[in-house]
């Protein structure tokens, strides 16, 4: 039930004053499919879906559903930390056309390991398409332990782990436990090509947003032997990425997608412009990497 190989864009949602702009997303999915994306998450946390309303993520997933239309398959970010909660929005997304799920691990209640088992055995259960974990310790303060991943690996439709613990020793055990029975997704941009040397499947990423062909070619070359281009690749993307994590994301990603013109729209509270000091840092690294500035 492998859900994709290669990189998967993070989409960030793009906002009016008024909620989604349908248009603007539309553009956002052509731009990802046009330039070599293999795989689009729509409700990810880099989507801000926590200052969404259940309606809009629901418009959202199905709009993306319809706009791809197969040509890539769709991931319905869908994670939350009421079990009850993530289980209707995931069924939700199944019945709009989903190809698979992404659910970030509880945060702020948490849980321990054990109740992790529980938490995404019952989602599981509930919904027939494939689940991906997504391990984010430092923004949710819960780690999923390697044993833990080996015990939920048996779950038939639990396929896959973005694993954004900066934990390389972690990814590597995880590896070892699981085998091929869970894929291994990078989920932090900056150690992409080390992921893949452990057997990884690819990458769920930020600056794929502005930077799908590179981020695509980075995979792709890595999984067709080119080890020397992949990682030329990662070396060239990480001063990008580094730029894209200045200050929380998608704060960064999403400026510096309306700097190129591509109307990502505004930030939804909590969430607040860059500083002045990190924008000119921005600027200066989209332009090195070659990106054009629009305004």
């Amino acid at each position: 039930m492998s859900v994709f190989t290669g990189s998967c864009v993070a989409l960030v949602t793009p906002f009016t004053d008024e909620g989604v702009n349908f248009e603007s997303l539309a553009n956002l999915i052509e731009f990802q499919i046009r330039e070599g994306t293999d795989a689009i998450l729509v409700c990810g946390t880099t989507g801000e879906p926590p200052t969404m309303t259940r309606d809009e993520k629901y418009s959202v997933i199905g709009f993306t559903v319809e706009k791809v239309a197969k040509r890539v398959p769709v991931i319905a970010g869908t994670g939350g930390y009421n079990t009850a909660t993530v289980i209707e929005d995931s069924k939700e997304a199944e019945r709009l056309g989903a190809d698979a799920l992404l659910i970030v691990t509880p945060y702020y209640n948490k849980t321990t390991q054990k109740g992790l088992i529980q938490h995404y055995a019952a989602i599981a259960d509930a919904v027939h398409i494939p689940i991906i974990i997504y391990n984010v310790p430092g923004r949710t303060g819960l780690n999923v332990a390697p044993s833990t991943l080996k015990e939920l690996s048996k779950i038939d439709n639990i396929v896959g782990i973005k694993e954004a613990s900066g934990n390389i020793a972690q990814v590597t055990e995880m590896a070892r436990l699981c085998g091929d029975k869970i894929d291994i997704y990078s989920g932090d941009d900056n150690i992409v090509v080390p992921i893949l040397a452990l057997g990884g499947k690819g990458v769920i990423s930020v600056v794929a947003n502005i930077a799908p062909r590179d981020t695509h070619e980075m995979v792709a070359k890595f999984l067709n032997g080119d080890i020397e281009g992949s990682r030329k690749l990662q070396f060239k993307l990480n001063p990008l990425i580094e730029a894209l994590f200045l200050e929380v994301n998608p704060i960064p990603v999403k400026t510096a997608l309306n700097l190129m013109g591509m109307n990502a729209g505004k930030l939804r509270m909590p969430l607040t412009d860059m500083s002045e000091q990190n924008l000119e840092i921005l600027k200066k690294r989209m332009v090195e990497y070659g990106l054009t500035i629009q305004q």
